[in-house]
């Protein structure tokens, strides 16, 4: 059993005991396992733990197996949380990552305000970035994105988290059902043409993107009045895909570039390497946007709220 590891901080390399990390509380929970914010005794160095318990179950060691790889493969990606480092004991595995602030999902229910359009414009060319990344150098889709597994720094640093049950790309295609988000996924996913040999690609995580933009722009999840997963799915089946509501709000780029994402044929819905070609995406390459500016006003306003 291993209660040692090298925690990468800072460009220095710590060899690392379990003990030599303070247990700070609870930040969340992933696909297999929790996270906590701990602090390196030694450095002060505050990181969050993903806590993963090994067992029996042979899909949940998968997932933990996915994990590992992927974030430690992409440990120095910019768009991709940055493994600094795991301890691996006959019970556990924990995944060293550096500490963001918050995720989507969280900042979304603390404000009760919708993201302004700026502001997703940066977070969706990190996104999409980071998805293309995966797939182009490690041939992994991720299988799960939505507004929780996107997070957030104070530096306005955005960066995608969570890769557990993530899956193996065979000729650019995803060969096995594994869950997700029922509410964030797509068409193809949720009733696939021979639900015995799955057989989507990388859009189907385009169409979450599309999903989770709406949900990020308006400050509502497109489906809020259905009471079950079952009725999300059958509207994302029966229905048309939500769009942005027509105002002055949102450009006419970023309307374009949600239905884009949300084309319910898959067949006719853009992979990344046309999403990155899209208006939208190269307008917000190119603007300078303050996100870290935008996120401490908002950090600040929702300290005032808890005051009053």
């Amino acid at each position: 059993m291993s209660q040692t590891g090298i925690l990468t901080m800072e460009g220095q390399k710590y060899p690392t005991e379990i003990s030599d990390l303070e247990h700070l509380g609870e930040l969340g929970h992933g696909t297999c396992g929790h996270v906590v914010k701990m602090r390196h005794k030694r450095t002060n160095h505050l990181m969050a733990v993903k806590q993963m318990r090994r067992s029996g179950n042979k899909e949940e060691n998968k997932r933990i197996i996915m994990d590992l790889d992927v974030v430690i493969k992409c440990h120095d990606y910019p768009f991709i949380v940055q493994c600094i480092g795991t301890f691996i004991t006959d019970s556990e595995v924990w995944i060293c990552m550096e500490l963001m602030s918050t995720c989507l999902d969280k900042l979304l229910k603390r404000t009760k305000r919708p993201i302004p359009e700026a502001i997703l414009g940066k977070m969706a060319v990190a996104i999409v970035k980071a998805l293309n990344y995966l797939k182009e150098e490690h041939g992994v889709i991720h299988r799960d994105v939505k507004p929780s597994n996107i997070l957030l720094d104070e530096r306005g640093t955005v960066k995608l988290c969570d890769f557990g049950i993530s899956g193996r790309l065979v000729d650019s295609k995803a060969k096995t059902r594994s869950a997700g988000c029922a509410a964030y996924m797509a068409p193809e996913r949720i009733d696939p043409p021979d639900p015995l040999r799955p057989d989507y690609d990388i859009r189907a995580d385009v169409w979450s993107l599309g999903i989770t933009l709406v949900e990020l722009a308006t400050g509502e999840f497109p489906y809020k009045n259905c009471k079950t997963d079952f009725e999300v799915l059958t509207k994302v089946l029966q229905e048309d895909p939500p769009l942005l509501p027509p105002s002055t709000e949102f450009s006419h780029e970023f309307c374009s570039f949600v239905r884009d994402c949300l084309t319910k044929d898959y067949k006719k819905r853009p992979k990344y390497k046309k999403l990155i070609e899209h208006k939208f995406i190269k307008k917000y390459e190119k603007e300078e946007v303050d996100i870290a500016a935008w996120f401490s006003d908002v950090t600040l306003l929702m300290a005032v709220q808890c005051r009053s």
